[in-house]
């Protein structure tokens, strides 16, 4: 029997992951950044092992068995680690006889402890990878890289799906040389984000797990942190959670939190960049950008929430119930069409090549330690960016109950901001002090947020092609509800701000 660890490679695994449509390899094939390097072309099996009880899955942890040539490869991949479309994980890899199954003896400690509790013996086969892997092997000043075309199927429980997609790996030198390497390549070729690993992609066609919308969870920011960590740590999962997000808006359309999660994401990132300028980062060349294309997915979301909250809850206020009232078929067949059609140019705008380079310029941003020019601690910072927001918002909540809609729009935006920044610095503080005043501020935004669909509606409905008399009809009755309502909801919205404005403001307590 082998000794554990003999001949076993361990190695921090650091690459960027990115997808393409298969008419595209013959792109990456020619590409001019691979120019001059000759290809290495291999045919490879790989079988996916777990427990019945998914035990591997569930800890983060991918083990394989790949034949490569007439050799078998045991590889164990520990959880992934991701900054947008950049991961690593530490794996061990080791040549074993067969591939029938696992030879856990020739895993070291390490890789062992991650393994503790799990009964080694149920392990068995549960999906396989098939697919041609193409190889260069590019050598730049800042590092060396391999960029690897992978073409074929993922095969479960009788179902395949396609996969194409390029890793680019670090191989020695700064990771910064793959966001390089990545930004040629996508001059010429469409490559776009695919944050799932093919395991985690194996796991989903078996039915293990079922892909669902990811809500942001609360950044991890510690009192010992600096400003300039906690700030990476923000930019870190608001990055995670807008990449996380992407798949399933693309391949669940009916599912629209996939769409509403996403751009959260995008607008927590928005807030980063903002938070950013209070520690001396000027702006970022990707913020226009961002910018931009964030307002290229706003119509599928108008559309999203006229369709799915607007109109039901109107019709709802129309009637005793709702079987008493309805809009009409033809009418909402038409929205609903034309909706359809919005979200599918939302999805094309995400799998374009600008969209990616954001992404991928966001990431690489976050190699970098900013340069912090303060010395305060993370919670002086706090204190200092809460009560700027919360002066901001004063401001645009001046007079409220007097305030014309394009007011309380500019109030709602601040609320939303003052939002965000609260939300983030939330775990710095109490939460029985910090709960009372964010449950008051969402109650202020959702006011105000519902006023504004209300009215983004009626400017839906006036832009909409008027394709005969009965349609026109009929939208022109939705708008008159819509507008009776948003005139409704004045009073509510202002004993609403008044409840914000009595709360203790957590950060300024002299216990916090």
């Amino acid at each position: 029997m082998a000794h554990p660890g003999m001949n076993t490679k361990i190695e921090m695994e650091i690459e960027l992951k990115l997808a393409l449509l298969p008419r595209h390899t013959a792109r990456i094939r020619r590409h001019p950044v691979l120019n001059g390097v000759i290809p290495q072309r291999r045919r490879l099996l790989s079988i996916y092992f777990d427990t019945p009880k998914h035990e591997l899955m569930r800890r983060g942890i991918a083990l394989r068995l790949r034949r490569v040539g007439r050799q078998w490869i045991q590889t164990l991949k520990a959880e992934t680690q991701s900054v947008g479309a950049l991961t690593s994980r530490p794996e061990w890899e080791v040549l074993i006889a067969g591939g029938g199954h696992p030879d856990f003896s020739l895993l070291p400690d390490t890789a062992m402890s991650l393994l503790t509790g799990i009964t080694l013996k149920h392990v068995a086969p549960l999906f396989t990878t098939e697919f041609q892997r193409t190889t260069w092997h590019i050598e730049t000043p800042a590092g060396d890289a391999e960029v690897a075309l992978d073409h074929g199927n993922i095969t479960a429980g009788g179902q395949q799906q396609a996969l194409c997609e390029v890793e680019i790996e670090l191989k020695s030198g700064a990771p910064a040389s793959l966001f390089d390497i990545a930004t040629q390549l996508l001059q010429d070729v469409p490559l776009h984000l695919e944050p799932r690993s093919k395991a985690e992609r194996g796991y989903l066609l078996s039915g293990i797990t079922n892909a669902k919308p990811v809500k942001s969870t609360p950044a991890n920011i510690l009192p010992h942190h600096t400003p300039s960590e906690a700030w990476h740590i923000l930019m870190h999962d608001a990055l995670a959670h807008t990449v996380t997000n992407i798949p399933g808006f693309l391949e669940h359309e009916p599912d629209i939190e996939y769409l509403h999660q996403l751009r959260i994401g995008l607008r927590r990132l928005r807030t980063g960049a903002m938070l950013a300028k209070s520690l001396g980062q000027t702006t970022f060349p990707w913020e226009h950008q961002l910018r931009k294309l964030m307002n290229g997915l706003n119509a599928a979301r108008d559309w999203d929430v006229f369709l799915h909250d607007s109109l039901p809850g109107l019709a709802a206020k129309l009637a005793p119930s709702p079987a008493d009232f309805c809009w009409d078929q033809a009418a909402l067949n038409a929205l609903s069409d034309h909706a359809r059609h919005i979200r599918h140019q939302a999805q094309t705008h995400l799998l374009s090549p600008s969209f990616t380079q954001v992404v991928l310029d966001i990431g690489r941003s976050l190699l970098v330690p900013s340069c912090s020019q303060t010395a305060q601690s993370v919670k002086t910072w706090s204190k200092i960016t809460l009560e700027r927001r919360w002066q901001k918002l004063r401001t645009r909540c001046r007079n409220f109950s007097k305030l014309d809609p394009d007011q309380r729009h500019q109030a709602r935006i601040a609320a939303k901001k003052m939002r965000y920044t609260a939300e983030t610095f939330a775990a710095l503080y109490e939460e029985k002090h910090t709960k009372p005043f964010i449950t008051a501020l969402a109650a202020l935004q959702d006011q105000l947020g519902y006023e504004n669909d209300l009215r983004i509606g009626t400017q839906l409905l006036r832009s909409f092609p008027q394709q005969s008399p009965l349609l026109s009809f009929e939208l022109g009755r939705i708008c008159g509800a819509l507008e009776l309502e948003a005139g409704r909801l004045v009073s509510p919205s202002d004993s609403t701000w008044n409840h914000l404005a009595k709360s203790t403001l957590f950060w300024r307590s002299k216990k916090q």
